[in-house]
């Protein structure tokens, strides 16, 4: 029983150091985050898009959006988390960390688990390509929208999200202010949606039939399930459990608050009532424009940020459906690509610590306001064109292999029944 004992206590010393440097509050910040962001997607993007579209399209967005989860994560274990974080170039990581190999139990990224690091990421990549989805809802077959959301992840997400996030990316080494994700997951999402509206084209009726939501309460249940699951999403975003995530997590709420505020107020004057439309989506792209800011600034640069996504992101998506006529059918680029935009310079701006009452936490030494926006608008630029020419060719490589949309006599009846051969109401009177 002696020599027992004494062998356990031997390992005793080989456990800690296995474990050397980590933080108990950290990992335990970055569990709950990954949990958050999760629930950003399922059910929360879900539930949102679901009540946003026809009661007959109504599963075929909640499958979309959980299919595109499952998908993601499997690549994420073959080759997605080493593509985008293992030692590469500047462009794109290798496969020394494919099928997870080297991420142990006991082997760390800065003070928490690497474990808990690849699955907070994975997470940020499931969210991305479901959010494309509102690009191209009600029209796109299932087996389409899985082979492009495959594709689209390793060859538009994993590269752009090596470029920002890695330490030998090109963006990270130019200094590219981008705290969780308004290049990564806003810009690359709002730019491919818009894509993919333009190559499939208008839903059937698009500007003569009215097209409203089917369910506005799943709508607003999802998205204050998606306000809740951004504090994971910003604040996780630090890697730590301290004043930066803290930061993060106030900064993101009054952005929110004042872009939903901003899109009401615009609503309430232009049209006589405020929505509840209106109201959740001034929220998300206030969420959305704070994210790459999150990091950076202070409460009175999130108002500001807020309050003029609230405004930009209004009339952009007014102007692309009424003026431009391009059927983004659930207002991913004007909300999540154009706030991403809007963001991501304004990072540049409110970062600064000269504002007084709007300012951030510095520019990077040798940095100051001029040099930090160029780089911005660069790596906006880039983030644009990169994700607009490789969306495109997908779209049409998927096209030629299994066709794109579904016909019109299938769009008529629905995708749910077309589509999965359910229907999302069955409702019976008795």
């Amino acid at each position: 029983m002696k020599k027992l004992i004494c062998a356990l206590l031997a390992l005793v010393p080989m456990a800690a150091s296995a474990q050397e440097g980590l933080d108990s509050g950290d990992t335990a910040w970055i569990m709950t985050s990954t949990a958050l962001v999760l629930f950003m997607s399922l059910p929360g993007l879900a539930l949102f898009y679901g009540g946003l579209v026809r009661a007959k399209n109504v599963l075929s967005v909640l499958m979309q959006c959980f299919a595109i989860v499952c998908v993601v994560s499997v690549i994420w274990l073959v080759c997605g988390y080493s593509l985008a974080f293992a030692p590469g170039n500047g462009f794109i990581g290798g496969l020394s960390k494919a099928f997870f190999q080297g991420v142990t139990e006991g082997s760390m990224s800065g003070s928490i688990p690497e474990t808990a690091f690849a699955m907070f990421q994975l997470t940020f990549a499931a969210i991305t390509p479901a959010l494309v989805v509102g690009g191209f809802a009600e029209r796109m077959k299932f087996s389409a929208m899985l082979l492009f959301s495959v594709l689209w992840l390793l060859a538009v997400y994993l590269p752009v999200c090596h470029w920002v996030w890695a330490a030998d990316g090109w963006l990270f080494k130019r200094g590219l202010l981008d705290f969780a994700g308004g290049t990564v997951v806003h810009i690359t999402a709002g730019v491919a949606a818009l894509v993919a509206a333009v190559v499939l084209g208008s839903r059937r009726g698009f500007m003569h039939t009215p097209m409203m939501p089917h369910n506005m309460t799943m709508t607003v249940t999802g998205a204050g399930m998606l306000w809740v699951g951004w504090f994971g999403f910003n604040g996780g975003s630090a890697l730590t459990a301290g004043g930066n995530a803290t930061m993060a997590i106030l900064v993101t709420h009054l952005s929110a608050a004042a872009g939903a505020m901003m899109w009401s107020a615009i609503e309430w004057v232009k049209y006589g009532k405020p929505s509840a439309l209106g109201i959740v989506t001034g929220m998300v792209a206030g969420l959305g424009t704070i994210t790459p800011a999150s990091g950076f600034v202070g409460p009175g640069g999130a108002l500001v940020i807020g309050l003029a996504a609230g405004f930009v992101c209004f009339f952009a998506t007014h102007g692309l459906k009424r003026v431009l006529k391009i059927d983004d059918s659930l207002d991913v680029f004007p909300v999540h690509g154009v706030g991403g935009m809007l963001g991501t310079f304004a990072a540049g701006i409110f970062a600064s610590s000269s504002l007084g009452v709007f300012s951030g936490q510095g520019y990077a030494e040798g940095m100051d306001m001029g040099s930090q926006l160029g780089v911005q608008l660069l790596g906006i630029g880039a983030t644009i064109a990169y994700t607009a020419v490789l969306t495109w060719g997908l779209l049409k490589l998927v096209g030629v292999l299994t066709g794109l949309r579904v016909n019109d006599e299938e769009e008529t009846v629905g995708l749910d029944t077309t589509q999965h051969n359910e229907r999302g109401y069955d409702l019976q009177t008795l």
